[in-house]
């Protein structure tokens, strides 16, 4: 992953700072270790550097089945959080399977009857973003990577923030040994050869994956 005020990575090669690379986990090919900066380090900054998580608070997490999604719930869980997640029916199982202790279909059911929250991470944006205020009290935090949080939240006195996330090689390093110690479950959901750039571009906007897109530059080496 590079910084967003440099030009992207879907190319051969790519000239990037040595600050912002980590080692590959030994235990994972390159497709996957290529699928875990961008969401796993948004999971991790929304979690904990902007959300501040502590062990046994309770956090939901929008999109729990999802790219970055996944993450979070695996990342929160391992903190020792009480883990809420909202996912389509379709994927209630894999949230549950990530380690969510509650999962909760938001095509068919309201997700702002349960019991408040500390913490809100918004992957999802639209109604689930707008209506988390509902689940939040005075004081709670709501982080979202997916748009803008409401007003409402700071007019109840809600710390909302929305953020994009950077490289970070501490933090990359910490995923690192977490995948290889079996502790991050990674998912690929698709690869594509680099000449099929514009179709993996297409594919990403869609909603409903359940893992990352991953473009193929080289042939993988042991």
């Amino acid at each position: 992953m590079t910084g967003f005020d440099r030009d992207g990575v879907a190319a051969e090669y790519a000239a990037v700072p040595g600050r912002e690379l980590s080692f590959k986990p030994k235990t994972l090919t390159h497709v996957e270790s290529a699928a875990i900066p961008l969401p796993a380090l948004s999971a991790m900054q929304g979690l904990f550097d902007h959300g501040r998580l502590t062990k046994n608070e309770r956090v939901l997490i929008h999109g729990g089945a999802g790219g970055v999604g996944a993450y979070a719930v695996q990342l929160a869980r391992l903190h020792g959080a009480f883990v809420i997640a909202t996912a389509s029916a379709s994927r209630v199982a894999l949230a549950r399977a990530l380690g969510a202790d509650e999962v909760i279909a938001h095509t068919s059911t309201d997700f702002t009857t349960i019991e408040p929250v500390d913490l809100v991470f918004d992957t999802a944006g639209g109604e689930r973003l707008k209506r988390s205020v509902e689940v939040l009290g005075r004081g709670g935090r709501l982080v979202s990577v997916a748009d803008d949080p409401p007003a409402a939240a700071s007019e109840q006195g809600i710390e909302a923030t929305w953020f994009l996330v950077e490289s970070n090689l501490d933090q990359l390093t910490e995923l690192a040994k977490l995948a290889d110690g079996g502790a991050l479950r990674v998912s690929v959901e698709r690869t594509y050869p680099l000449s099929d750039a514009k179709e993996a571009f297409a594919h990403l906007m869609k909603q409903g994956g359940t893992g990352k897109i991953v473009l193929t530059a080289i042939e993988e080496q042991a």
